[in-house]
């Protein structure tokens, strides 16, 4: 995403249209989810996916369209079928909503992909809201941002769709999330929110503090690790980590920038050293706070915690035992069920099982069976 908003900025200013190619909803099973985008330059090169396959390329040759022929911006849906399916090697069944938008050389775009770029490197959140549907086609594109301190810039064209998408952007804007609203049955507004990328701080360089932060890293999130020892918190042992950390745990968190996108394990090697790392991330805006270990230990902490004047309110907020209960032994999967876990807190998931019921699967195939012969008669 943020190489895509670069590569804007840097078009813009040097005067290069190009076309913005978002996908802002889905249904079903599909190879890209909102939020992703794909930026198509005059010269037929591009930045950021779709999810590849003929999807990217028929979107791929409609902003081509755009640009050749300096049309307006689009609203396109495009429902995965069968065929598409086979073809592709995509999972069949899904519907894609695109929003094709040319983005020319006096676009004020320039003015909020700088104050995204800002979010994306650690200054405070901003969210965007776009008009991307509407039979008022002069309001096709409109947007309206608002920035962490309050400040409205732009306007979708009324007071009452700015109300609205104003109180829809506060509502995913920290974590940067994105989200569509139907403001009635002609009009559909995208609403993005923009802030730094999900950041992971793990207290505990360990076997399990390493894996964790493997698989983080594949996943995109920034991490830091903090550790009182320094052969367990170095460059060479956590290459790709932001910062590596060599200090006590009491201490630690306060060479790292925590925000409400940053969450955070725990995961030393013993009872003492957890004990001193929970309660200097307690008081944090960290969104997650993770102990591994026993419930023996967890419950030895909190009361510990609650002596020292700690809400039971302040403790529920922790996720302690931590992880999904996936049974995992290896240090390897113990870091699945972590980030398992996170990925739910981060995506609003609920953490269970994806599996058919094969009772109500058989009755909806039976159901069909007998419309279909009804239908035949």
């Amino acid at each position: 995403m943020k190489n895509v908003i670069q590569e804007i900025v840097k078009l813009i200013e040097s005067k290069e249209p190009c076309v913005l190619v978002s996908v802002v909803r889905t249904k079903g099973s599909t190879p890209q989810k909102s939020g992703a985008k794909l930026l198509v330059k005059k010269d037929g090169s591009g930045t950021g996916t779709l999810g590849g396959g003929c999807v990217e390329g028929d979107l791929w040759f409609a902003a081509q369209e755009i640009l050749r022929h300096k049309r307006g911006p689009e609203f396109k849906d495009y429902y995965l079928n069968e065929d598409i399916a086979a073809r592709d090697g995509l999972v069949c069944g899904g519907t894609m909503y695109f929003f094709i938008e040319p983005i020319m050389n006096d676009s004020e775009f320039i003015h909020f992909g700088k104050e995204i770029l800002t979010a994306y490197n650690g200054g405070p959140p901003v969210g965007i809201a776009t008009i991307i549907r509407s039979s008022y086609h002069q309001h096709i594109g409109n947007r309206v941002m608002l920035r962490d301190d309050g400040t409205v810039v732009g306007s979708l064209g009324s007071q009452p769709m700015d109300k609205l998408a104003i109180e829809s952007i506060k509502k995913i804007m920290d974590l940067g999330n994105n989200t569509h609203v139907m403001v009635d049955d002609n009009t559909e507004i995208f609403v993005e929110g923009f802030t730094t990328p999900p950041t992971l701080i793990i207290m505990g360089g360990g076997h399990v503090g390493k894996a964790t932060y493997d698989l983080a890293n594949t996943l995109g999130f920034r991490t830091y690790i903090v550790d009182d020892r320094a052969e367990f918190a170095n460059k060479t042992r956590f290459p790709m980590a932001e910062a590596t950390i060599v200090s006590d745990f009491s201490n630690g968190l306060n060479e790292i920038p925590i925000n409400i996108n940053t969450y955070i394990v725990i995961a030393t090697r013993g009872h003492q050293q957890d004990d001193i790392a929970l309660e200097s991330a307690i008081n944090t805006e960290a969104i997650y706070l993770g102990l591994m270990g026993s419930k023996r230990k967890t419950i030895l902490i909190y009361k510990r915690l609650l002596n020292k004047g700690y809400s039971s309110e302040k403790l529920r907020t922790i996720h302690a035992p931590i992880g999904l209960d996936l049974g995992a032994i290896t240090p390897e999967e113990i870091a699945v069920s972590i980030v398992s876990e996170i990925i739910m807190v981060r995506r609003g998931g609920l953490g269970k099982s994806m599996q058919m019921n094969y009772q109500g699967f058989q009755k909806t195939i039976e159901r069909s069976a007998v419309n279909q012969w009804i239908t035949s008669q």
